[in-house]
């Protein structure tokens, strides 16, 4: 039992340690190829680091952009959802065997007299 509960924690230890190398490799990653544009940017002569400012501003809209269009895009399943509710809706107005009552449309078989139990 006790074995069991030590290999049990090698595991987790040696996953989260597997977590947390490939995090430090990402983010060393990130750091160094924001280096490597501000090093190029630097490198740049005046009129083209403005030109180089423009792409990389250009390149954060379009990134916030996809962001958002992102964070507000909705499934086809909703749609589809929504689509049917909508038929199912106007089948309901359109049948004969429903009558409106003010904005509360009702079976015709609702009309008759209630049957006592």
């Amino acid at each position: 039992m006790v074995l069991g509960r030590r290999a049990h924690n090698r595991y987790d230890q040696s996953s989260r340690q597997t977590r947390i190398t490939v995090i430090e490799k990402v983010l060393g990653s990130i750091g160094l190829l924001i280096c490597g544009v501000l090093l190029l940017r630097m490198a740049l002569a005046p009129q083209r680091r403005l030109a180089f400012d423009a792409a990389l501003r250009n390149c954060g809209y379009r990134l916030r952009h996809a962001w958002r269009g992102l964070m507000h895009w909705r499934p086809s399943s909703r749609k589809q959802a929504a689509r049917a509710a909508e038929e199912a809706i106007e089948r309901a107005r359109r049948a004969r065997s429903t009558e409106r009552d003010g904005n509360v449309y009702r079976p015709k078989s609702f009309k008759g007299p209630r049957k006592p139990h």
